[in-house]
């Protein structure tokens, strides 16, 4: 019997995946839950294990091709893979459907259908074998069509434009597959460079899935950017003063990224519009808190998220941000990890920036950026009295999705992430 092997789906948006390296080649024995291939969906690298126990006979797609989730991309014949039927039993008459009787040594038309194996190494798709079953075609004149698919692979059109010439008694010819001018985003003309003087990267599945993503998001969402400053001092204070204390507890760093995600989760509570996403004309709005934050790692820039962050606490955060951050840096996140946030973060302040205008991560509608934390002098009012302080600030930007986000309702989710972080309450942590 063959056992289909399918491109998986492994998270909730993703639609398709790039077949890395085949482990195994056609003709060659695998055990159930036997690394088969490595796939890359969306930046996440996966081992796909054998679904049975058997011989790979073919493989229909090769490494660095790219397709959509749910397509067959092999097969495995299991060990029993045809009906034994014993000499003696077998009868000298068959009845077989209309009446019509085949006797013994009479060949028996071997008809195309879903439900028969039959021994041939061309691959056709249930598609083809249905439309040859309902034509009454037999596999051997099957095998005779010439076909234009991968691989000589027998299409659809093939078949039917087969059938429509043998009606029409004319030469049959391969099916022309028409070529359809793809629309594509404008591409600056090739410039012309001294020889050898420069180097052609060929970009890896990584930066291709960052690149196609960025695009899409500005081309999906108007973005907008709003920038405050933030006070940090009595932050940056604290993890000065307890990162030691609190590292020999908890086994982990103390850093800024959990004191910044707490605030947020605490804004977006108050702005749920903030957490949502756009589908169509409508807004849905999430009822839970899911936060990414961007980590940049030898192999590119990824967003693995926190779940629930509205469920946890201080400390479950801080624990969460370290599991998912050493997860990505050490490559070992699942496509579960990076899926399914509702608000993003990145900090551009770790390579010295102080102000950028981060872009949406789709299909959210907003991002925070920030940026490096510096002392400089600050006028500080108390008591009316003004006064000059240095203290240790930072540049906070949010990006925001203009279709359904205005300035205003931007600009006070923004000062209340700012609001949070200067007043931040310490209780609890140590």
């Amino acid at each position: 019997m063959k056992v289909e092997v399918i491109m998986p789906k492994m998270g909730e948006s993703l639609q398709e995946g790039t077949i890395l390296k085949w482990h195994k080649k056609p003709g060659d024995r695998v055990k159930r839950d036997e690394i088969l291939l490595e796939i890359s969906t969306d930046k996440v690298d996966t081992e796909i294990p054998s679904p049975a126990d058997g011989i790979l006979t073919e493989i229909l797609y090769k490494e660095n091709e790219t397709i959509p989730v749910g397509t067959v991309i092999a097969y495995i014949e299991t060990e029993i893979s045809e009906v034994e039927v014993k000499t003696g039993e077998r009868k000298e008459e068959i009845k077989v459907e209309g009446g019509r009787e085949i006797k013994r040594g009479e060949e028996f038309p071997s008809f195309i259908s879903e439900e028969i194996p039959v021994k041939t190494k061309r691959f056709y798709s249930p598609v083809v074998r249905e439309i040859a079953r309902r034509e009454g075609i037999s596999l051997e004149e099957l095998e005779k069509i010439p076909g234009t698919g991968y691989g000589e692979r027998l299409t659809k059109n093939d078949l039917l434009n087969y059938i429509e010439a043998k009606r029409k008694k004319v030469e049959v010819r391969p099916a022309v597959v028409e070529e359809v001018e793809e629309i594509k985003p404008p591409v600056a003309k090739p410039e012309f460079y001294p020889e050898g003087k420069v180097e052609i990267i060929e970009m890896s599945h990584v930066v291709k899935a960052m690149a196609e993503h960025m695009l899409r998001s500005v081309k999906t969402s108007p973005h907008v950017s709003a920038i405050s400053e933030c006070d940090m001092t009595e932050i940056m204070n604290f993890i000065d003063r307890y990162a030691d204390e609190f590292q020999k507890r908890e086994g982990f760093k103390l850093t800024l990224t959990p004191f910044i995600v707490d605030a947020v989760v605490k804004a977006l509570k108050e702005f749920p519009l903030i957490n949502s996403s756009v589908e169509g004309d409508k807004i849905i709005v999430k009822k839970y808190i899911n936060i990414g934050i961007a980590v940049a790692t030898d192999y590119g820039l990824i967003v693995p998220v926190v779940k629930n962050a509205d469920e946890k606490n201080f400390i479950g955060l801080a624990r969460s941000v370290n599991e998912i951050v050493m997860k990505a840096r050490n490559k070992k996140l699942t496509p579960d990890d990076i899926q399914g946030g509702t608000f993003s973060i990145t900090n551009y302040g770790v390579f010295g920036n102080i102000i950028g205008t981060p872009i949406i991560n789709q299909p959210q509608v907003a991002i925070l950026g920030v940026g490096a934390v510096k002392k400089r002098p600050v006028v500080i009012t108390k008591d009316g009295v003004d006064y000059i302080a240095i203290r240790s600030m930072a540049f906070l930007t949010l990006s925001f999705d203009h279709r359904i986000i205005d300035g205003a309702l931007g600009g006070r989710f923004l000062e209340r992430v700012v609001y949070y972080l200067e007043n931040f309450d310490f209780k609890g942590i140590i």
